[in-house]
């Protein structure tokens, strides 16, 4: 069973798409995932979104995966060596760019499956533009975000405490799953680097200062309060049980919605 667009053949292609199905389009980034991990987590996103559709389609659900968008928008990665953004406008023009490709056929049942945070704001401008020209309602799935909301669940409160960030929990965990192979937990470092400091204040997240207990917003990478990748999680707290756990939800809660999607009345 083909499910990736860019796997069926033209004459596979006009029979198919004439049945209307359901376009999953996997967005990523090409970052840094902390010392252990690939750099393009897309591959992950794209991973997922063939676990979906192959679930929906077996449900009774047609469902194919667009090509995966492997850069993201840029938001505080730009220090990383290697790494590879757009712009808030270009990542826009892109996706506004696909669906329309998308449109033009009729595929009109499109779900975003994004994986990264800073595709958020971008999804919610183009999306909302379609939405208010009466084309169409393209729901965005926020992959790595649900999983995190799934964490506590799945591990427990204190240890999903303990292990959930940037470079941890949930990412690592799905890709020691899902990709064992890719990764180097030999990596991650036994002590990490300190953060620095900025105009003389400690950092409180990526771009924000803490000043006497009240949150001071700056221009700031990730390489500051982070020098080795990784955010207030451990990720020696990951294991691929976990991952297979969470990747076993996300699949089931996102060919679930498909399926609810699919059978909304068009326009809605």
């Amino acid at each position: 069973m083909k499910v990736r667009m860019g796997e069926i053949t033209g004459a596979e292609a006009r029979a198919l798409y004439a049945r209307k199905p359901v376009v999953l389009l996997p967005l990523g980034s090409h970052e840094d995932q902390g010392p252990h991990a690939p750099m393009g987590d897309y591959l992950l996103a794209e991973l997922m979104a063939e676990r979906i559709a192959r679930a929906a389609t077996g449900a009774g659900t047609e469902t194919v995966v667009a090509p995966v968008l492997p850069f993201g928008k840029a938001d505080f990665f730009g220090a990383m060596p290697g790494g590879i953004a757009l712009s808030h406008r270009a990542f826009a023009l892109v996706l506004t760019e696909m669906i329309e490709a998308l449109l033009r056929h009729g595929l009109a049942r499109i779900l975003i499956l994004n994986g990264h945070g800073g595709n958020a704001p971008v999804i919610h401008d183009v999306t909302q533009h379609f939405l208010l020209a009466g084309r169409g309602t393209f729901p965005c799935f926020y992959l790595w975000k649900v999983a995190g909301a799934l964490l506590p669940e799945v591990i427990g409160p204190e240890r999903a405490r303990r292990s959930a960030g940037h470079g941890a929990d949930p990412l690592t965990s799905i890709a020691l799953h899902l990709a064992p192979e890719r990764m180097r937990m030999d990596q991650v470092p036994a002590t990490p680097t300190p953060p620095a400091t900025m105009l003389g204040l400690p950092f409180s997240a990526w771009g924000a200062l803490s000043f006497e207990g009240a949150e001071i917003n700056v221009p700031a990478e990730y390489d500051l309060p982070s020098p080795d990748g990784i955010g207030p999680g451990d990720p020696r707290l990951c294991s691929a049980e976990t991952g297979q756990a969470l990747v076993e939800r996300l699949v089931a809660i996102g060919a679930g919605f498909v399926r609810h999607y699919a059978a909304q009345p068009r326009g809605t």
